[in-house]
């Protein structure tokens, strides 16, 4: 067996003998049980929450990639299989033997993970037989989950017609659950935002903020949906044209993010103070104030929460970024952007339309910015 096919477990002890640390030694400094860490170890214990990955990483000195083992080279081009996908959501009969709630909790986990490491064909790949055996899971949770990670995925891949399919899903599989039709409204406002559809997703967003967000008895992990409800408002209003909106919903959510420091991330927001000053930088751009933007920019890339953040949430926000680049005339920037996003999470400029169409731009110029050329040639655009 190579150190690639091995389970994430087995990669934590390698690790954890490399450092000499024992198992007591490594428990100590998670603060956790010495029994916790030899139930990872044997795989009893399932590692599906990014940020307990990002903690064993930073104990253990290695980068998170290298215990998901995910290192691999990444392929241009839309990955193939979204056929598949599609026939998956066209498919609504239950499986004849259901997988155990526990083992497609585990598959939803490591779905979550290849989305937040932007390892998109791998996802593909696995999601129709996860759509199918989810379908026979009586848990609205597990549901709403799995359509959620298939709906990100195809607005990712610019199929935001089946994404918001996949998140229409979604909402109808969290039934009268609060936060599960929160959750299933941010994926529904995603797709619809980027169908062009900015007016239909602010109402959506607006009303699920304001259902989750009012009373004062609310987890920090309902306080984080509400927040990323209110980003996308701001988004869907800068695509309406309503600035002011736009700044009012951004302020809201930083009035939400100021109690959310340290907090895990139950549903897979990414919320918290940099993500709004991400949504910040990107509401510059989108209402035409590029200088703005790219003025705030270097000051966030170099903040410890940065790093922390998913490799799908920094390749998305630098793809944004060297669009504002380009806004402004600058060509390196927005070169020096798309690298940092492909070094980031390269499947967010292989794999991506969006990402295409701006690398493309910024090829235009002659002689092409340093490492341009090379992923115009990486993604087919070179002549």
């Amino acid at each position: 067996m190579t150190n690639d096919d091995l389970p994430i477990g087995r990669r934590v002890a390698g690790w954890r003998v490399r450092r000499s640390m024992t198992q007591q030694m490594l428990a100590d400094r998670l603060r956790r049980s010495k029994s916790w860490v030899d139930k990872v170890e044997r795989g009893v214990r399932a590692l599906d929450r990014y940020s307990v990955i990002q903690e064993l990483a930073h104990v253990l000195r290695v980068d998170p990639e290298v215990l998901l083992c995910q290192q691999r080279p990444t392929a241009a081009g839309t990955p193939h299989g979204v056929d598949g996908i599609r026939a998956a959501l066209a498919r609504y009969e239950a499986p004849r033997a259901p997988k155990q709630t526990d083992e497609l909790r585990r598959q939803i986990g490591y779905a979550w993970l290849s989305y937040q490491h932007a390892h998109y064909g791998q996802l593909v790949r696995v999601l129709p037989g996860l759509l199918d055996a989810v379908q026979g899971a009586r848990s609205a949770e597990l549901l709403v989950q799995a359509y959620r990670i298939t709906s990100s995925l195809l607005v990712k891949l610019g199929e935001a017609d089946l994404g918001w399919l996949a998140a229409d899903r979604a909402m109808s599989a969290a039934g009268d659950d609060p936060i599960l039709a929160a959750t299933a409204a941010i994926s529904v406002a995603q797709a619809l935002r980027t169908s062009g559809r900015d007016r239909l997703a602010l109402a959506a967003t607006l009303a699920a903020a304001n259902r989750v967000t009012s009373g004062p008895q609310r987890s920090a992990g309902e306080w984080a949906v509400g927040g990323t409800l209110l980003l996308q408002a701001a988004l869907a209003a800068v695509g309406c044209g309503d600035m002011r909106r736009a700044d009012e919903l951004i302020d809201r959510a930083a009035g939400v993010a100021t109690n959310l420091r340290g907090y895990d991330d139950p549903y897979h927001t990414g919320f918290g103070p940099i993500a709004v000053e991400l949504a910040r930088v990107v509401v510059a751009a989108s209402r035409g104030d590029a200088v703005e933007a790219v003025r705030r920019h270097p000051v966030i890339v170099r903040r410890e929460a940065w790093r922390r953040l998913p490799a799908e949430y920094r390749g998305a926000y630098l793809v944004d970024v060297a669009r504002a680049y380009l806004q402004v005339g600058d060509l390196r920037g927005a070169a020096r952007a798309l690298v940092d996003a492909d070094s980031v999470a390269p499947a967010e400029v292989r794999c991506r339309p969006l990402a295409r169409t701006v690398i493309a731009d910024v090829a235009r110029a002659q002689p092409a910015p340093a490492g341009v050329a090379r992923l115009a040639n990486l993604v087919g655009l070179s002549r």
